[in-house]
């Protein structure tokens, strides 16, 4: 299986040149099986950018068809192709994690608020016992959070130490700059008693200490109302 990610306010408007399904039916979070231009694909309503969005899934062999027959009806909407760095700041100005980089087998569920996902009455799946003792005990000792960074001409990109009072409380999981906010962001982990909002700490970047704060989460339309169009 291979896919795309259409996002952008006019997302729908693209998705729904290529389908006689009523995908504009589809909710937020939602998935389906449609059939876009003359290829048979899974379609999620959902996106990292913070955008309107769907991620459209199609086999291997068909993924030369589907980029031209999306980019064919993006032509009249001005739809352009972007890159890694453009989905990092667009990631990062949502607090939204990815595979990798916030979310690892090294990290547990309530480290990275995936907890929320789990259905903790369903009985015997891998890990339960272990996110339950997490849950129901202390919690984890270290959390996931957002920071503003006072960069100069480089942004955190990942791994570097977060300190508070000269003791090293965390790292750096991913960072970048956010064009929309006009914002040097960074996502980290660092220990709970640090991670209230409003919490001042530093950053090293390219050996430079420099100055950060931990911010609410999803600096960018925090109530999700693009996403949900």
């Amino acid at each position: 299986m291979a896919g795309f990610s259409l996002s952008g306010p006019k997302s729908r408007a693209v998705i729904e040149k290529l389908t006689d399904g009523p995908i504009g039916d589809l909710s937020f979070m939602g998935c389906g099986e449609f059939d876009i231009g003359l290829l048979r694909c899974k379609v999620g309503r959902l996106s990292v950018t913070g955008e309107m969005g769907y991620e459209i899934h199609c086999r291997m062999g068909d993924h030369a068809v589907l980029r031209k027959t999306l980019l064919a009806a993006g032509a009249d909407e001005g739809m352009i192709e972007y890159g890694f760095n453009a989905l990092l700041s667009l990631r990062l100005e949502k607090s939204y994690g990815i595979w990798s980089a916030e979310f690892t087998q090294g990290y547990t569920p309530g480290m990275t608020a995936m907890d929320r996902w789990i259905d903790f009455d369903k009985s015997g799946f891998v890990g339960r016992d272990a996110a339950l003792a997490e849950r129901d005990g202390n919690g984890p000792a270290q959390v996931q959070v957002t920071l503003e960074v006072d960069a100069d001409d480089a942004d955190a990109s990942g791994y570097e130490p977060i300190w508070k009072d000269g003791e090293k409380i965390g790292f750096v999981t991913s960072g970048g700059y956010g064009h929309t906010l006009g914002k040097s962001l960074a996502m980290g982990l660092v220990n709970i008693e640090h991670a209230e909002v409003g919490t001042r700490l530093t950053t090293h970047i390219v050996g430079k200490e420099r100055q950060a704060k931990v911010i609410a989460a999803s600096p960018y339309d925090p109530t999700g109302q693009a996403m949900r169009g």
